[in-house]
């Protein structure tokens, strides 16, 4: 069974299906080419009128890349340029969504992080259930929230992205939609029906099918429930996490005893060094970019990241021995100077 299902258009309707469940729809290359494709000619093809973005199974729409494929990249040259070739598929994909000129409907039930977050942000409409988790969990392996996080993080209300980075929490609907990385909320049930709607229709004889579209969404859709955490912590969020430098924001979380700065402050102290460094200064000069120069950034810190001894590391504690131990060769921010930090936006010579 193929890893991605391509669905021929029908009335209008293309669907493309993330089909690897048992790894909750984690991105492979094998994947991505064929969506990449495939949205390279549905752009043109007039039978093409509107596409849905999914993921098999009932776990979620997608968990991320298949880290175990860049872990391989230590090995050898070989290995090492098919983790690039993988980012830099996986990025133009990711831009290709971003900038589809016809509608794209992510369904994104269950899990929905890191690689999955970034091929789906750019669709066109966001749809989000009750069981939605979504995350930029790339800090808990010593890596870096890319995807073109530095773009879309910054879209959250005022320092909230910069606490989802460097925290790599997991949110659900409230906060889903509060961050800007959501459109509609539809429960599990109401999806179905709405999913039966939009293929009830002809879209090849609408004549203003975004229109269309969102009013079928709007019929179906609802409020969350619960209350935002985000939201109700903003104000502290943008008193902490306000400074240009991970020290800073650790001394300001530090002086404030309450529980929700406590707990920031441990779980901020618990990633590695170097991507909490990193991570920062990426966010700082993704600010006012765009989508395209932001992913472009990212293919050259991922490179970077990619020749660091605490990268491997980071996924062999969580992925590979599940030991949750890492024994990173930057232990301490002190031991992270600016020049290192730089090191990481920079094009190798040669």
């Amino acid at each position: 069974m193929s890893e991605v299902l391509l669905s021929k258009p029908e009335q209008g309707i293309a669907t493309i299906t993330l089909n690897r469940p048992k790894a909750i729809n984690s991105l492979t290359i094998d994947m991505l080419l064929p969506i990449h494709d495939a949205l390279l000619a549905w752009e043109k093809d007039p039978d093409v009128r509107i596409v849905i973005l999914k993921g098999e199974g009932q776990k979620g729409f997608c968990a991320g890349g298949d880290i175990k494929t860049l872990y391989h990249a230590k090995e050898n040259h070989e290995a090492f340029e098919k983790a690039m070739e993988f980012f830099r598929i996986e990025y133009a994909t990711d831009k290709l969504v971003a900038n589809f000129p016809k509608p794209i409907i992510a369904l994104l039930d269950g899990v929905v992080m890191g690689g999955g977050v970034g091929l789906s942000y750019g669709a066109s409409h966001r749809i989000i259930t009750e069981k939605t988790k979504w995350a930029m969990p790339e800090m808990n392996i010593s890596f870096f929230p890319d995807v073109g996080a530095a773009y879309f993080l910054n879209q959250a209300p005022g320092y909230a992205g910069r606490y989802l980075a460097l925290t790599s929490n997991i949110i659900t609907a409230e906060d889903i939609l509060f961050a800007n990385a959501g459109d509609y909320y539809v429960t599990e049930t109401q999806l179905q029906h709405l999913i039966e709607a939009i293929h009830a229709v002809n879209w090849l004889q609408e004549t203003d099918v975004e229109s269309k579209l969102t009013q079928l969404i709007q019929i179906v859709e609802s409020t969350p429930e619960g209350k935002s955490l985000l939201s109700n912590n903003q104000e502290q969020i943008d008193r902490h996490f306000a400074f240009q430098t991970i020290e800073e924001i650790i001394d300001s979380l530090n002086s404030d005893s309450d529980p929700f700065a406590v707990e920031t402050k441990d779980t901020i102290l618990s990633k590695s060094p170097i991507s909490l460094k990193v991570t920062l200064e990426q966010l700082i000069r993704g600010e006012n970019k765009s989508l395209a120069a932001c992913l472009e950034t990212d293919l050259i810190i991922a490179q970077n990241f990619l020749k660091t001894n605490d990268f491997y590391e980071g996924v062999r504690s969580v992925v590979i021995d599940k030991d949750r131990q890492p024994v990173y060769q930057y232990k301490q921010l002190s031991d992270i100077t600016h020049s290192l930090v730089e090191s990481f936006f920079q094009v190798e010579e040669g």
